[in-house]
């Protein structure tokens, strides 16, 4: 059984398919994912790493702020078009599973067009635009946050599931916190430990004010050790400022030494990074990219601070001194950290790949 699955352009739109194909695949060996995405999204380099055969097609989103762009988003959308449709019809999927971006749109159109039934999972509690649009259409809608529902017209016949974000899960086996900070190289277990983190290629607002922070001997002021994720691109200029508080790493992975380690986080609040914190029970004080497409991520950061698992800091707000005074206020409150990390854990939902793929697999078109 062909299934199609469209969206990339970003990791945070692509991996979430890579999972549920990964997902579906080991529930029914007879599911053959098959993905579409576009040449100059990260798709690019991650799928020819992965086990599944795919199409890389000329797609572009829309070029809001340089509309004379847009003849790009019109060519290669045409050919696009017809290449989705040789695609269709020499493989016939079942199927198309949608995960949002300007990657996922034609073939959700195309989907549309041609009665394919569709499954969309939306990362984010503010939907993105492609979603909005092909939400109608879907059989399936599966949800990161439940919040995301508010911003959706959705049809008579869709089944809407809140069963969060694809991610990889805690081990059952979880590492202890003693042994994560021996890790680390932390020998003292009772002071907290702050994880920093602004993704893969690292956040420069948050970076800069972590620095200034350390510089003026922040960690040792508040009583805590760091553990800081610079971006490969600027661990150069920050390497130095390692010390017996502070370690500094150009990216971690996997995450689950830091996780295990952490009482707190300081990160962006995307839809996988969010997922994560909660899988692994860690409060977070979230400084959302402002930049993000209809700031979804302060969306996101305020879904979280309403369940009470985390804090927001708008990044207009950053300064060394506001993120020192965050972390001693929260380090120091060991009670609002427990009362954060339970509420953290109970919007987890870390077998989220395993749950999207059994509600898809029910559906008519598997049987």
């Amino acid at each position: 059984m062909k299934v199609f699955f469209a969206g990339g352009g970003t990791g945070g739109h692509f991996y979430p398919a890579l999972a549920i194909a990964r997902a579906m695949v080991s529930a029914d060996s007879r599911v053959e994912p098959f993905f579409i995405g576009a040449q100059r999204g990260i798709e690019r380099e991650a799928l020819p790493a992965t086990e599944f055969p795919f199409a890389l097609l000329d797609l572009h989103p829309l070029y809001r702020s340089d509309p004379w762009n847009n003849w790009r988003t019109i060519v290669g959308g045409i050919r696009a078009w017809r290449t989705i449709g040789q695609l269709v019809r020499t493989q016939s999927p079942v199927a198309l599973v949608a995960t949002g971006g300007y990657a996922a749109g034609l073939a959700l159109a195309y989907a549309r067009r041609s009665k394919i039934s569709i499954v969309i999972q939306e990362q984010n509690s503010f939907p993105g635009m492609t979603v909005r649009w092909f939400a109608p259409h879907a059989k399936q809608l599966h949800l990161g946050f439940p919040e995301a529902t508010m911003s959706l017209k959705l049809g008579p016949s869709t089944q809407v599931y809140d069963t969060g974000n694809p991610i990889e899960p805690p081990p059952e086996s979880r590492p202890s916190r003693s042994a994560a900070l021996q890790q680390w190289g932390f020998h003292d277990t009772t002071r907290p430990v702050i994880l920093i983190a602004g993704g893969s290629q690292g956040a420069r607002a948050i970076n800069e004010a972590v620095a200034s922070w350390v510089r003026d001997r922040g960690p040792q002021t508040a009583g805590v050790r760091v553990i800081w994720s610079t971006g490969r691109a600027a661990y150069s200029q920050y390497a130095a400022l390692e010390s017996g508080e502070v370690r500094v790493r150009p990216f971690i992975a996997p995450m689950s030494e830091a996780y295990a380690a952490a009482d707190l986080a300081v990160c962006r609040a995307g839809a996988m990074t969010t997922a994560e914190l909660t899988a692994w029970g860690v409060p977070s004080l979230l400084i959302p990219l402002p930049t993000a497409a209809a700031d979804h991520q302060t969306a996101n950061a305020r879904a979280l601070v309403m369940s009470g698992a985390a804090m927001m800091l708008a990044q207009s707000e950053l300064t060394p001194t506001t993120l020192s005074e965050a972390i001693r206020n929260l380090s120091g409150a060991g009670d609002h950290l427990s009362t954060m990390r339970a509420a953290a854990l109970q919007r987890a939902r870390p077998n989220a790949a395993q749950d999207i793929a059994r509600h898809i697999l029910s559906m008519k078109e598997f049987k």
